[in-house]
C-alpha cells in the first residue's frame, strides 16, 4: 500500500521515533489505530480570509 504524507507529518513521527525508539510507522500506524478505536472525526474548518 502506498499512502502519501506531507514530509512535515514524516519529520514528527521521526523525531518521536528518535524519542521512543519506536519505527516512526509503526508510530503512524499506532496514531491511527487510536484514531479509530477512539471513533475520532476529523474536524476540517476554514477560516475565511480577513
Amino acid at each position: 500500500m502506498t499512502i502519501r504524507l506531507d514530509e512535515e507529518i514524516i519529520s514528527y513521527f521521526k523525531t518521536m521515533s528518535s524519542d521512543t525508539g519506536i519505527p516512526y510507522q509503526s508510530l503512524i500506524n499506532l496514531y491511527l489505530q487510536d484514531c479509530v478505536n477512539q471513533q475520532r472525526k476529523i474536524d476540517i474548518t476554514w477560516q475565511q480570509e480577513q
